[in-house]
């Protein structure tokens, strides 16, 4: 099946042209199933970049997907067209009455900050409690991740001295779990950030478990079944070229390892991880599905 998305949505043109079969809402309306509904609550500047890189992965699976774009209430972002927003966006004080089969978190550029100056950190933790009680499962991503094991966990984040960036060699600490099904024992894993958090301050005795994590970059990928998360740390949603922009952004202040052929910033980039990313969306979408009750009204209750 394919991602339910708006008509007019940027995203529906480029995955198109990719070859995702996107279905639009006239079609979707004729089909006699129950899509999941999935929330993507974007918190990213770019936010057509990021809506379609997550929608391509969504779209690649077996299910019919219906992603609703959601951003925080009452932050306004500075790199993404009002136009767009009031299109296409849902503020979350518009949704919170509703229920989701999934919830994604994306990050944001404000790793350096400690989680409590960041200017929308209390509705963010509304969020995160509400993804409890009107989400089956959760996917957070990169400082959305670290947001969600510190709201949960108390799991403090730490400053990189540079930013860790390019694409890591990561190892598969758990093929038997569900998410991790199908991934090889060491996959590439496109990783972009200035902060970490760390195994040792992960607490013992709160069902935390570490699913993959690299020599050089640390942890990737840490399954919650306590709030049925998954956060990962890293991005293999990233497209080929994501790494290859982040660099031109940041006038080539530190370049991406194990990216650039013979690390040179003129080559074209080998995109190794595109089918690990689709892997890991799928599981997660197919553990979705697979356990999310079918009445919408159901989902939250223990």
């Amino acid at each position: 099946m394919p991602i339910r998305i708006a008509d007019n949505l940027p995203a529906r043109r480029t995955l198109e042209a990719e070859g995702v079969i996107v279905m639009g809402e006239t079609e979707a309306a004729r089909q006699d199933i129950r899509p999941l509904r999935v929330a993507l609550l974007n918190l990213m500047p770019d936010k057509i970049t990021t809506e379609t890189q997550i929608a391509r992965v969504l779209g690649a699976t077996p299910l019919q997907v219906e992603l609703e774009l959601v951003r925080i209430s009452d932050h306004v972002s500075k790199n993404t067209a009002a136009g767009h927003l009031a299109a296409f966006y849902r503020p979350w004080c518009e949704v919170k009455a509703e229920k989701f089969d999934g919830l994604i978190v994306t990050g944001a550029p404000v790793e350096t900050l400690p989680f409590e100056d960041v200017t929308y950190w209390d509705e963010l933790r509304r969020i995160l409690d509400w993804s409890q009680t009107h989400v089956h499962r959760t996917l957070a991503v990169c400082w959305g991740a670290m947001a969600a094991l510190h709201h949960f966990h108390g799991v403090e984040k730490h400053e990189l001295a540079a930013k860790a960036s390019g694409v890591f060699r990561h190892h598969n600490r758990a093929p038997a779990n569900p998410w991790m099904r199908g991934l090889p024992d060491v996959f590439d894993v496109p990783v972009s950030r200035w902060s970490e958090m760390r195994r040792e301050d992960l607490p013992e005795g709160r069902g935390l478990h570490v699913l993959a994590e690299s020599d050089d970059t640390g942890l990737c990928l840490i399954d919650d079944p306590a709030h049925n998360a998954l956060h990962m740390f890293n991005h293999l949603e990233y497209d080929t070229l994501t790494l290859a922009g982040e660099y031109a952004r940041d006038e080539g202040g530190y370049l991406p390892q194990h990216y650039f052929p013979g690390d040179d910033p003129k080559g074209h980039p080998v995109n190794t991880w595109r089918g690990h990313g689709h892997l890991l969306f799928g599981n997660w979408i197919n553990e979705t599905y697979q356990t999310t009750p079918f009445a919408m009204g159901d989902i939250g209750r223990a």
